[in-house]
């Protein structure tokens, strides 16, 4: 039996303070091996119970920009390709992934109607809106100061439920000269060692998956401290993930083909799982 949330939890609620639904919440009967979430589409909305190896973690999971502001945008065959699309279909398949392994997840930037897709091209557009359907701001502060309050708040709430494993995943798309192509690389906050061994350890399983995939290909992702404000105001411990190069035409492949986005999602929850 299958079931869709509708008035709350962790992908469907649009009120800040409603109450969550966990996915070991909303499957009582141990039978059931299928929960269903609308916001990943149709074609993804059904989500196997693979195990509860998660079960305790709490993730924020946030795609860069976002609402009226696409982040980096170039033209590819006459498309227009923009950050905030890639780097949310790639969060929406890392956050079913997390789902999957019982994680309590919190889609912090939200588009209630695109869902998962395997387009090439993703439609750009601007009706993406913040956890608690907030409208996203033009202004670059207050967007940054919107995301931090939001997942703070959250995080003091899961923290008086007894939640001791939260974290904050989040991506972004660089953008650089075109002939400039990098592995995806990583930022952490300095002052939590939590935020940094947990992107040393996402880190080094894409390394170890390039290696096992694509011998000879080397991978040179980096991992870096950086004071981003996202960085330094959340309070759970953050990884801060940029997937490719926008502009260059090699970086473009891990972004424009679903099954690449597919195993950057699959290859960063592994790492997560792997670590716990």
């Amino acid at each position: 039996m299958k079931k869709y949330l509708t008035l709350s939890g962790i992908l469907l609620s649009f009120s800040l303070f409603s109450s969550f639904v966990s996915p070991e919440e909303d499957n009582p009967d141990k039978e059931k091996k299928v929960v269903s979430y609308r916001i990943f589409g149709k074609k993804y909305a059904d989500i196997t119970l693979l195990s509860t190896d998660l079960k305790g973690h709490v993730y924020y999971l946030v795609s860069g920009h976002g609402g009226p502001d696409p982040g980096a945008v170039t033209q590819v065959d006459g498309y227009k390709v923009s950050e905030d699309e890639y780097a949310y279909d790639v969060t929406l398949r890392l956050a079913r992934n997390l789902i999957s392994h019982g994680a309590k997840v919190y889609m912090i930037v939200r588009d209630e109607d695109d869902g998962i897709r395997d387009d090439k091209y993703l439609k750009m557009d601007n009706d993406e809106k913040i956890y608690g359907g907030l409208a996203i701001p033009l202004n670059q502060s207050e967007r940054l100061r919107q995301r931090t309050r939001v997942i703070n708040q959250l995080y003091d709430e899961n923290k008086r439920l007894g939640y001791s494993t939260q974290r904050v995943i989040e991506t972004h798309v660089d953008s650089r000269q075109t002939d400039k192509k990098i592995d995806v690389f990583f930022y952490y906050n300095q002052e939590k060692e939590e935020s940094k061994n947990l992107a040393y350890h996402l880190r080094d399983t894409l390394m170890d998956k390039y290696n096992a995939k694509q011998k000879g290909r080397g991978y040179t992702g980096s991992v870096s401290s950086r004071g981003l404000w996202m960085i330094n105001q959340t309070h759970p411990p953050i990884v801060y993930i940029e997937l490719g190069n926008i502009t260059n035409e090699q970086d473009r492949k891990r972004l424009l083909i679903a099954d690449n986005r597919q195993a950057l999602a699959n290859w960063l929850s592994h790492g997560i799982l792997k670590y716990k």
